[in-house]
């Protein structure tokens, strides 16, 4: 009986990698993927944040317009100004509810977009720990059609292979 021996290739495992690449990341969002040369989601990290604070500046531009029209209309004793084009047909109860409709809108788009940004950092940080990830073939799933011996019908089932 003659033994089948393997040559394993290992690679030196740098455990401060994944702590690096979140620090990266952390400093300037994408850093840590081109460190981890996952360049493919540098356009996604920018694309997620970048959406996140239009909307917030957005948000926010209009939150000031309707605060500005009620403090204006708070300085001329509750009077409307018919001859805004904007603003001239909405009630003094209108402006208050756009008013904290965009700040509460605003609100949530800092929160998205503080979320995304953590999320880039965990992503470079998982991403680290999986590129140190041993894949060989001594551990493998495999899809495998079976037949039943009870039924004689073909049954799908999934091979797990573990090598020592």
């Amino acid at each position: 009986m003659k033994i089948e021996t393997k040559e394993t290739v290992k690679g030196d495992i740098n455990p401060l990698s994944p702590a690096k690449a979140a620090f990266y990341s952390a400093i300037l969002p994408g850093l840590g993927q081109a460190y981890n040369k996952k360049y493919w989601k540098i356009p996604v990290v920018y694309a997620a944040i970048g959406t996140g604070v239009y909307f917030t500046i957005d948000n926010n531009k209009k939150y000031n317009q309707f605060r500005n029209e009620y403090k204006k209309r708070l300085n001329n004793g509750g009077l409307i100004d018919t001859s805004d084009p904007t603003y001239g047909r909405l009630s003094t109860e209108s402006v208050i509810r756009g008013q904290r409709f965009y700040q509460k809108n605003r609100d949530l788009s800092v929160l998205i977009t503080a979320g995304l940004y953590i999320l880039n950092i965990v992503d470079a940080n998982v991403d680290a720990h999986l590129l140190q990830f041993n894949v060989n073939d001594d551990l493998s799933l495999k899809p495998d059609l079976q037949t039943n011996p009870y039924t004689f019908k073909q049954d799908f089932a999934f091979t797990l292979t573990y090598q020592f």
